[in-house]
């Protein structure tokens, strides 16, 4: 998922975040609601926010996930710009993308 950092708030694209679907996948739609609960700001057309507070409870949820085996790494995984710092909190699920990934 492509993210950036405008510290302390992490912002997760809304193209990448897991859509909901009615009559979608079980652990698709868990995962869907789990991001949503904890995140700050998680508007239908607008990238996610979540606060540097939740970032260890986002860590584990996205661990959680990817281990499942149900999801892929694309899904699971934060992509940031390669000019940025990750954050400790979130370096076990984070990796640097495309410069230009942002768009």
């Amino acid at each position: 998922m492509r993210c950036r950092l405008d510290a302390p708030v992490l912002f997760v694209h809304r193209d990448d975040v897991p859509p909901y679907k009615k009559t979608g996948s079980t652990v698709r739609n868990s995962y869907f609601w789990a991001l949503r609960a904890i995140a700050d700001d998680a508007r239908r057309y607008d990238d996610w926010a979540f606060d540097e507070v939740v970032w260890v409870a986002l860590e584990r949820m996205l661990t959680a996930f990817a281990m499942s085996g149900y999801l892929g790494y694309r899904e699971t995984l934060l992509e940031f710009p390669p000019a940025d710092r990750i954050p400790e909190a979130l370096r076990p699920v984070s990796t640097w993308g495309e410069e230009d990934a942002w768009v």
